[in-house]
């Protein structure tokens, strides 16, 4: 019994001592973080490309844009707030 208690001593000291695994963690958490950095500047990328695009095709029509400041404009279209919208000039 007693070799058998020291065995599994030994094997817990071994276990808590091992730090072999704590790399893999460290670049999976790295990783992870490069990753969400990563889609959030795209995301904001994407919109601001996408509003400006939207600028672009109202000056080519003509008209003047806008930003959505409500979720409803009054012609009745639901845009998203902060969505440039296409507003005919006088």
């Amino acid at each position: 019994m007693n070799k058998l208690t020291q065995s599994m001593q030994r094997f817990l000291k071994d276990f808590i001592e091992d730090e072999s695994g704590l790399t893999a963690v460290e670049y999976a958490i790295a990783g992870g973080l490069v990753v969400g950095g990563m889609v959030g500047a795209f995301v904001t990328l994407g919109d601001n490309a996408t509003g400006q695009i939207n600028t672009l095709a109202c000056a080519a029509s003509g008209q003047t844009s806008a930003t959505a400041n409500q979720g409803n404009v009054d012609d009745g279209d639901a845009t998203e707030v902060g969505e440039a919208i296409c507003i005919d000039t006088p």
